[in-house]
């Protein structure tokens, strides 16, 4: 009877224990289970915010990429218009033209041609609403008329979205010492803030004169170049190389 009594009690005590152990591996999971829902879920929200934020770098950088891609250079200049005839010029008109394959181009068209054809660029040609005389003495005496009343002669045609160029040529001939007025017209028709002006000139012997100042006192909140291109007149003909060369040393050949 003993015997039964201890076998049974220890029967009790196996089945408590075995019950005990069963419940303690459950328990455990859950909760191993449950912290690492707690330290994974931060890491997620992590990788969320770092993916976004290389998303956002990716798109600026795409957006920096298609801006610079986009950007453009212009040339804008004024040039005598004279004659057209190569075989019946006057002395003033060949001083002020070259001929290149049978074409009379003014000297300052000419340059602006050379600088298009070497850097890409876009091109706007500045005429007057009114035209100006092909005969150089009256043409003389309007520029000089202009120039005594500060006019601002209306300039035909416009330049599309000025906004996608970043360097603009500026090109003119030198006219008693300044600009033509024309010249003044585009720059107080046009705010070409943050960009890079580059004048260039074709002249008797006086260069640019005063007219950098004048561009920097108009557009106060543009990058002037103040080392433009000076071309004599008497040069033009035979200056396709130093123009070149020119854009070369200022990095807008490569």
């Amino acid at each position: 009877m003993k015997k039964i009594l201890s076998l049974c009690l220890s029967l009790l005590i196996t089945t408590a224990v075995l019950s005990g152990c069963g419940a303690s591996p459950s328990g455990n999971d859950a909760a191993v289970e449950s912290n690492n829902q707690k330290s994974t879920e931060p890491d997620n929200q992590q990788s969320t915010d770092n993916a976004e934020s290389t998303n956002r770098n990716e798109t600026e950088d795409s957006n920096n990429m298609d801006a610079n891609a986009t950007a453009k250079n212009l040339v804008v200049y004024f040039s005598m218009p004279e004659t057209t005839d190569p075989d019946n010029m006057l002395r003033e008109e060949e001083l002020s033209t070259v001929v290149i394959d049978g074409e009379v181009l003014g000297n300052t068209q000419y340059v602006a041609y050379v600088i298009e054809q070497n850097t890409g660029a876009d091109v706007f040609r500045i005429e007057p609403v009114t035209p100006y005389p092909l005969d150089h003495s009256e043409l003389e005496d309007i520029a000089q008329k202009e120039q005594r009343e500060n006019a601002r002669p209306e300039i035909a045609g416009k330049v599309e979205n000025i906004g996608q160029y970043n360097t603009v040529f500026f090109g003119f001939p030198n006219w008693y010492f300044d600009m033509p007025q024309i010249m003044y017209s585009f720059l107080d028709q046009y705010d070409l803030s943050g960009k890079t002006i580059v004048p260039f000139v074709t002249s008797g012997a006086s260069g640019f004169s005063n007219a950098i100042s004048e561009i920097e006192e108009m557009e106060p909140d543009a990058n002037v170049i103040t080392d433009g291109l000076s071309i004599s007149r008497n040069e033009v003909q035979d200056s396709e190389q130093d123009i070149i060369d020119w854009l070369t040393d200022k990095g807008y050949i490569q």
